[in-house]
């Protein structure tokens, strides 16, 4: 990475010196932002699946999120912007409860105090939403990014800082890109590099929590201390041992990338861009609270004796199966997405815009990504925004659905995000937007409102509805 770096301050060096002023001066220049913008942006999305992670690759994946932002641009002279981008996203979700889903009374969830555990033991029932912390979070987060321009406008270079936490999750990040103009302003290359350095809050599966906490008498001592454990016959068991798991000892994970872009105007009506990313990860990649179970391993459970053969084909509200591990990736991971964008002007009153993506990465994934939108002007004011995007993706070669993997693998993994799937989203949007900005709040004026529906489909069974509004407000 401090490679990268040097090379992105010496690509930044030589640019700076080859703009060094001939004996013509600039009289005047156009500031590269007039004014204050503000613009505020908020989404909601509602999933369902069946393929829930956290319980091995079964259960419920309801999912509720509501996000909003405020940017805020800043124009600190004729040349340089200082954006601000602050977040916060409020989620619930059935799959996350399911962290500790043998309590609705409000533990946490297998990786916090005894003190927050319920001391009589599991109450409630299995599968049944918690009402802890693991069962809803909320994520804040803030990018500050400061950019300048140079006098003529053909070299634009940025920095940014970000921070964002969440219950278990913590990221700080910091980057830097270059952008260089040339052949009129119809061409552009731009390099941007970025770097985060995440850590876990690690929360585990309960039973896994406890055993690594308690060893072979954790039936008899802490959360689990007088829970009967059943076999796959339904008779009590104590020979429920997961000897495979054991805690993370490093929770860091940091990634790093480089991207690079060019864009061409071609023709009056055509515009096209490429890209070409290079992404590296290491660290604790896996999610520690998402659950394997072993084929070869003996089946253990909580619940009502009578649900257990039927557990492996329905979702029964009356048992739980026992985890044999969490999820066990590689800590290295690297990644390299190549993709395009065409814009097409058919005629004053309709647009085509395209995109289309390449990704692979070691671990086995391939994807391809395609999208279509169709941007239609009914009117000065009021555009519609029809589109559509196709996804497409091989498995990891780590990934096996629920109870399939063996114990004698080093890694695995029963996440259906890293499984073969196609997906369909379907989508529609309708933008207003005030030339004049005769609308008016305080000293802003309104500049534009933009609202889109999209409905996404995928063949495991996942689906989720999205809306999103914005507003952009132009100080006066």
């Amino acid at each position: 990475m401090k490679n990268k770096i040097t090379l992105l301050f010496v690509f930044c060096s030589l640019l700076g010196f080859s703009q060094v002023k001939d004996s013509t001066e600039v009289t005047y220049k156009k500031r590269v932002l007039e004014s204050i913008e503000v613009d505020y942006l908020m989404s909601y999305y509602k999933q369902n699946g069946i393929h829930s992670a956290v319980s091995g690759g079964i259960g419920s994946e309801k999912l509720t999120d509501l996000t909003s932002n405020i940017v805020v641009a800043m124009p600190l002279n004729d040349d340089d912007v200082l954006t601000i981008d602050a977040g916060i996203s409020a989620y619930t979700s059935a799959s996350s409860s399911n962290i500790n889903p043998f309590n609705a009374s409000g533990a946490s969830g297998g990786g916090g105090d005894d003190d927050d555990r319920v001391a009589a033991g599991p109450s409630g029932t299995p599968w049944q939403a918690s009402s802890g912390a693991s069962a809803q979070d909320v994520y804040a987060s803030v990018v500050a990014n400061y950019s300048h321009s140079s006098d003529d406008r053909t070299l634009v270079w940025n920095a940014d800082v970000a921070f964002s936490n969440e219950y278990d999750y913590t990221s700080i990040g910091f980057g830097g890109g270059i952008a260089k103009l040339f052949n009129d302003k119809n061409s552009e290359v731009s390099l941007k590099v970025n770097a985060y350095l995440d850590q876990w809050r690690p929360i585990y599966p309960t039973e896994l929590h406890e055993y690594a906490s308690y060893g072979s008498g954790f039936q008899s001592n802490g959360y689990f201390s007088g829970v009967t454990i059943l076999d796959k016959f339904g008779n009590a068991s104590t020979a429920y041992l997961p000897s495979a798991y054991k805690n993370w000892e490093s929770t860091n994970r940091n990634s790093y990338s480089a991207s690079f872009g060019f864009s061409q105007v071609a023709t009056k009506k055509l515009q096209f861009s490429v890209f070409f990313d290079v992404l590296s990860q290491t660290g604790m990649l896996s999610t520690p609270y998402q659950r394997v179970y072993f084929a070869d391993k003996a089946n253990y459970y909580i619940g009502e004796a009578q649900y257990i053969p039927v557990y492996a084909t329905s979702q029964n509200q009356g048992v739980y199966q026992l985890a044999d591990d969490i999820e066990r990736l590689p800590g290295t991971r690297f990644k390299i997405p190549v993709g395009a964008r065409l814009n097409y002007y058919l005629n004053e009153r309709v647009t085509l815009r395209s995109y289309y993506r390449y990704y692979w990465d070691d671990w086995g994934v391939t994807s391809h990504t395609a999208s279509i939108e169709l941007p239609v002007k009914l009117s000065d004011k009021f555009t519609i925004y029809p589109s559509y995007r196709y996804y497409t993706q091989g498995k990891a070669k780590y990934f096996a659905p629920f109870d399939e993997h063996l114990s004698t693998e080093k890694y695995y993994t029963s996440d259906y995000d890293l499984s073969t799937f196609n997906a369909n989203q379907y989508g529609f949007g309708v933008g207003y937007t005030d030339i004049f900005t005769n609308a008016k709040i305080w000293k802003f004026g309104l500049k534009n409102i933009d609202f889109r529906y999209s409905h996404y489909d995928r063949n495991d069974g996942l689906n989720a509805n999205i809306v999103s509004f914005g507003i952009k407000f132009v100080e006066q």
